[in-house]
Formats: C-alpha cells, structure tokens, sequence
C-alpha cells in the first residue's frame, strides 16, 4: 500500500470542483466562431458547435434565449456568443451557455446576405417575369408592419391626403427573433382573405436601422412569401439607400414607406383636374367637329339641286314602268282568261263521266262470265284426274294395308336398322294417326 497525503476525490466530488471552478474563471465571456450542428430540441433549447479552424466548443441556448435572440442561428455562421462557461458532468465536457448571440462584423453578415441573395437568384424568385403590375386606384390596401410605430401613421395619412381608401394592418413585429415569422404569416394571411376585404395590394413597411435591425426582412421564409404573394406587394424597408432581399422579390420597392403610399395610390385632386382637362378639351373637340360638319354640309348644300328637283325625274319615270306595268298585266289577265273558257267548253260533266265508266264496267263483267263458262269445266275434269291419282300414289293408302312409317324425333324417316337404333323417340304413323314407339 502506497503512502501519500494527495487528497483523494470521489468522481462526484472532482466533477463538482471543476464545475465551479470554471464557473467562477469564466463566469461571463464573448466567443468568436463559427456555428456547426445546430439542432433545436422539442423542448425549444438550441444545441450547436462553435469551431475555428483548431477547436470545438459545445453551445447551449436555452428555449427562453432562443426566443430573444437578433439572429436566426444558421449553419455556418460567424457569430460572436455571450455567456458563460459550465460543465456537463454526466459525460465530463465543459459547454457555453448562451445568453446572446449577433454576428462577427458586418463582414460576416454582408457574406451571408449575398451568398443568400445568389441561392434565391438562381431559384429564380426575383425574376422580372413574375413581377406584377400595381392596380391603379386600390380599394384596399394591406400593410404589414408594426402597429405602433410612425411609419404606420406616415402610411395612413399619405393615402388619406392623395386618395382616400380602406386600409388594413396586420400588426407584426420588425425586429427580433419572431419577426420574420410573423411578416411572413402577415403576407400569406392577406393572400388567403376570400371577402371584399381582401387587399388589391400590399406595402410591407418598416423605418430605418442597422443591418442587423433590419434583418427580418432578410430572411427566407419572409423573402418566399413575399415572391408568392398573389397580390401585387411593394416593399418599404428602411431609407432610401437600405437594401433588403425582400425588395428583389417585391412587385415594387419604395425607397421610403412614405413613398410606397404614394406608388400605392395616385393624387385624387391631380386625377380630377385631370378629369376637367380632358371633359374641356372634349368640348372643344366636338365644337370644333360640330362646326366643320356644319360648313361641309353648307357647301355640299350649295352644290346639290333642291329636293324636289330631283325627285321629279325619278317620279316621272315610276309613272311610265306603272303604266307599262299595268298594260302588261291586263294583257296577261285576258289571255289566261281566253284560256280558262276553251277548257271549261271541252270538260265532261261527273254524271257523264260516270255513266260512261258503268256501261264500260257492264261490256268487260259480262265478257268475263262467258270467259269462266268456257275456261274452268275442263280444268275440272282435270283436277279431278289428278286428285285420284295422288290419292292411288299416296303412302296413306299403304298403311290402310297394314303398313307403318317410322320417324324419329326430328320427323325423319327411319329407312333402315342403324337409324332406328340411334334413335331416342320413334314415332309411328299408321292409317288412323301417329303413335310413340320408343
């Protein structure tokens, strides 16, 4: 047994001395690195990897943090976390527990803004062939943003002071963790309305901010949405100079929320006077056409004889084809006439014809009786001839003598041993009727 005044420690105990230990060292640290294997759990606690290029650092965030986080935690982004350092004893690692997160410089976000700009790109969700036209006087209008802030107030009186119209907002949130969820929700939302409040378009609106304010609008779900919308969408996010992916996938981009109220509806009072314009110059037009039909109708009255002037020779002329016309048709009347009066002399009257016809019908009967009395008395002595001697040549008269013809089922005559035999049902006919033999 070896001798030694080192303290022993049970795996308990040297499991809770690091723990404190590290707790207390690094108590409150910022790490720089990029995120790998993140994994949300159904409890909503984030589980990733923070790694450089020699090291690997196990990270936890808790649901509650998860949820008031700036960023969306993203595969292969360069952040830098806060917190503090614990262990796991129940498998001896040490992990940083995170209690905020935001990106490694503008550097870092900017990279990742274009390489997903470039993935979208190629997907073609900014594509000007899907881009759709803006109606021209809106009846409702849908906006998106927050419902507390002065952009809604900027939006509201804008239209109110160009074109009144019904608007609608769908409060959201512009920054944070849930915002891009909710933008995203607020767009579809407006698309899935099927009554007359359903919006003829859509300003997605909010002021300006850093890059990192701003980056709800940057992300996927709120950039798709925004593609798809079938209602026309004109994006108005940040200052004039702020750019955003949403604004690629928008129908419109407004440099100002102030001025997607102007793109979204035009001047009313600009439309009236606009109006006035075109019913004078209308006027104008049809005085002026009024007055050339006038002077043209003048000279062509000038040139033209007086009406009845030019009737008289027409009327004239209609006389002359009348007269000739009834000339024509007396002429016609009495020829046919002349016709009619030949016929009727040589028509018969119906007695006539009929008595005619009888005496007719009485010369060909009466032929007809001498024909029968010369014709049928020899034909009779004939038939009579001939009745006995089918009588003497009948089979009948041979079964008056005893005989019997055979027939089977079918009525055939049974002439011989081998068809009686195959037969089923014989039949006999002998000379007072037929019997059933077999």
């Amino acid at each position: 047994m070896t001798l030694t005044n080192v303290p022993e420690y049970s795996v308990s105990d040297i499991s809770r001395a690091l723990k404190q230990t590290v707790e207390d060292t690094f108590s409150h640290v910022r790490v720089r690195g990029e995120l790998s294997r993140i994994t949300i759990a159904k409890s909503g606690h984030l589980y990733s990897d923070l790694k450089d290029e020699s090291a690997v650092l196990n990270v936890v965030c808790w649901k509650g943090t998860v949820q008031k986080l700036q960023i969306r935690p993203e595969e292969g982004m360069e952040v830098i976390c806060t917190g503090r350092m614990t262990t796991f004893p129940g498998s001896s690692r040490y992990q940083l527990v995170i209690e905020s997160m935001e990106l490694a410089g503008e550097g870092a976000l900017l990279k990742l803004l274009e390489d997903r700009r470039k993935k979208l790109l190629a997907e073609g969700l900014f594509d000007e062939v899907h881009k759709k036209p803006l109606p021209f006087l809106p009846k409702t209008i849908g906006v998106v943003t927050s419902p507390t802030g002065a952009v809604i107030r900027d939006i509201i009186h804008r239209i109110r002071d160009r074109f009144p119209c019904h608007i609608i907002v769908w409060p959201v949130q512009v920054q944070g963790q849930n915002a891009a969820d909710q933008i995203t929700r607020g767009i579809q939302g407006f698309n899935k309305v099927k009554t007359d409040n359903r919006p003829d378009v859509i300003i997605v609106a909010r002021g300006g901010g850093s890059l990192e304010d701003l980056m709800a609008f940057n992300e996927e779900n709120v950039v798709r949405a925004a593609a798809a919308s079938d209602i026309p969408l004109i994006s108005a996010v940040g200052h004039e100079t702020d750019t955003t992916l949403i604004d690629y996938a928008a129908d419109r981009r407004a440099p100002t929320p102030t001025g997607a109220a102007e793109m979204a509806v035009p001047v009313r009072d600009n439309l009236e006077a606009q109006i006035y314009d075109y019913g004078l110059r209308l006027s104008q037009s049809l005085k002026r056409m009024t007055e050339v039909y006038s002077r043209n109708l003048a000279q062509t009255a000038r040139i033209l004889d007086h009406p009845m002037r030019m009737i008289e020779p027409v009327t004239q002329k209609f006389d002359g084809v009348a007269d000739k016309l009834n000339t024509a048709f007396e002429r016609f009347i009495d020829r046919h006439d002349r016709t009619l009066h030949g016929l009727t002399g040589r028509l018969q009257t119906p007695r006539a014809v009929v008595e005619r016809a009888d005496i007719t019908l009485q010369n060909i009967t009466g032929r007809f009786d001498q024909a029968k009395d010369r014709i049928i008395p020899p034909h009779e002595d004939k038939i009579a001839a001939l009745s006995r001697m089918l009588e003497t040549l009948s089979y009948k008269s041979v079964l008056g003598r005893g005989y019997a013809v055979l027939r089977d089922e079918q009525g055939q005559i049974l002439d011989s041993v081998q068809t009686i035999d195959t037969a089923s049902t014989i039949t006999a006919d002998v000379k007072d009727g037929k019997t059933t033999v077999k």
